[in-house]
């Protein structure tokens, strides 16, 4: 696996392992307000600065010749980062 494949795949891993991590927060623990965030929200804030850096990664290590494919997998990696924070915006988190 090139360097560049697995910076085009680990930011979605993040974005999945992050709404997951969500999820069962708000399973286990619903919504109610906390006197600390927790574990689940911490969890949370590591996942998205990871995947911030391997979208840098991304976008070092890009064969720009295929720019096309480039921006489109970037495009991807920004909306799964976006779903990730949906709940968290929906819920006020």
């Amino acid at each position: 696996m090139t360097v560049n494949r697995f910076f085009s795949i680990a930011p979605l891993a993040c974005s999945l392992l992050a709404l997951v991590t969500i999820a069962a927060a708000l399973i286990l623990g619903g919504t109610a307000p906390r006197p600390d965030e927790g574990a689940a929200a911490h969890i949370f804030q590591i996942l998205v600065v990871l995947q911030l850096v391997l979208m840098l990664g991304f976008l070092l290590t890009a064969d720009w010749r295929r720019w096309r494919w480039a921006v489109g997998r970037l495009g991807l990696q920004g909306a799964a980062l976006m779903l990730a924070m949906a709940p968290v915006a929906y819920f006020h988190l």
